[in-house]
């Protein structure tokens, strides 16, 4: 249902043709970059947050990078909880391992860190478990409705 969701998402943006599904799973960094045929980091990881008000927000960060507490504490005046499975679905409206920027639920936002920007091309996934989309940087910050970049990631 998500990956529907998505691909009509996409479909309104423009970029319908951007997205690829695979035989196999792309559920984690390293599968997600064997799949498409790329380097780890130009896989684009959607990580899942709660904040402080019980609600939930993404931050799309470059697949070799990790959250930095002090950046993340700094930008966001909160310490780093990162979703449930159960809440991912509940809060964000996709499953771990297809969480994406793209057709998310109402009230979700979305971030984009620095670290994407050393690629040229990235790969987010595509709201399931065998998918991704193939985006420019310009296009990633066309196709979702981002609030803001940070520099959170290490």
């Amino acid at each position: 249902m998500a990956f529907e969701k998505v691909v009509e998402y996409l479909k309104e943006k423009g970029f319908e043709d951007r997205i690829k599904e695979f035989d196999v799973s792309s559920a984690t960094v390293i599968e997600a970059a064997e799949a498409v045929g790329c380097t780890t980091n130009e896989i684009a990881k959607t990580l899942s947050f709660k904040d402080k008000n019980g609600g939930a927000f993404l931050i799309v960060v470059s697949g070799d990078a990790k959250i930095n507490n002090k950046k993340f504490k700094e930008e966001f005046k909160q310490k780093a909880k990162m979703l449930s499975p159960e809440e991912a679905v509940e809060l964000v409206g996709h499953k771990v391992g297809g969480v994406c920027p793209f057709a998310i639920n109402e009230g979700c936002r979305v971030y984009l860190d620095e670290s994407l920007k050393a690629n040229e091309i990235v790969y987010p996934a595509a709201g399931s478990a065998n998918s991704a989309a193939k985006l420019t940087i310009e296009e990633l910050e066309k196709s979702c409705d981002y609030e803001a970049w940070v520099d959170v990631a290490i």
